[in-house]
């Protein structure tokens, strides 16, 4: 910087003073925005807003009133999550059997619906496996509904553990099970089917330390993609019933 330069600015500022009729003064707010008015610049200034409205404009009764609001705003989001939180968990139980880690006949047919629509529109084959417990009643006559429950329990267990991650499962009703299998065909659904059975009767259920078998029957079909839920059930119970006839 020049020196002349800070005098002729010195000299000018005396000179507006006069003028004025005045002494100039330098600090505080009019200060650095006449500073920044002469230099051309910007004047920024620290300013709070409350829900968009600078705090300056507020009154203290209107303040007080937009915060109480803005609680209670945030309050009422905390409920709404914890409601959706609550309504998701209801979902997840009203499609899950209360006894059994499985699907429960509603949403069974409800994925079964889908599975047979996908099939209609793109082509994808899958399979339905209907499986039937042998001597289910006879275990609950002999030893009462609790043990009746831990041995479906451990039904459901081992299906389970012979299914994809892709599969679906359900209980259909008192010992009645299904599993969907997506993108397989009758003759693979035939071959899970057996194999479910042969699971079963290597695996028989302990009630009170003594192995009770239970055995089983399975039927499979192919899913057209052509007949509704209830019909491919029809088909696959009807199939698992010739199967349990021919012993």
């Amino acid at each position: 910087m020049k020196v002349g330069d800070s005098k002729s600015r010195s000299a000018a500022g005396s000179a507006a003073s006069r003028a004025y009729g005045g002494t100039a003064k330098t600090g505080g707010a009019g200060a650095a925005q006449g500073a920044a008015g002469a230099a051309g610049g910007r004047v920024i200034t620290d300013t709070t807003s409350i829900m968009g409205v600078p705090e300056t404009e507020l009154t203290p009764a209107v303040r007080n009133a937009l915060m109480t609001l803005m609680g209670e705003v945030a309050e009422l989001r905390r409920e709404l999550d914890g409601v959706k939180a609550r309504l998701r968990d209801a979902e997840q139980l009203a499609d899950h059997d209360p006894l059994v880690p499985l699907l429960n006949r509603r949403a069974f047919v409800r994925e079964l619906a889908r599975v047979l629509s996908y099939g209609q529109r793109h082509g994808e084959p899958a399979g339905l496996v209907y499986i039937d417990l042998d001597r289910f009643k006879s275990l609950n006559d002999a030893h009462g509904h609790a043990a009746g429950d831990e041995a479906l329990r451990h039904i459901a267990r081992l299906i389970l553990s012979q299914v994809r991650e892709s599969d679906l499962i359900g209980r259909l009703g008192g010992d009645e099970f299904g599993v969907i299998m997506m993108r397989a065909d009758e003759t693979a659904a035939r071959r899970k089917a057996q194999q479910i059975v042969e699971t079963i009767a290597q695996n028989p259920v302990k009630i009170d330390g003594v192995a009770i078998d239970l055995g089983a029957s399975a039927g499979a079909v192919g899913l057209t993609g052509s007949e509704d839920p209830e019909e491919a059930l029809k088909r696959a119970d009807l199939a698992m019933y010739e199967i349990k006839k021919s012993g």
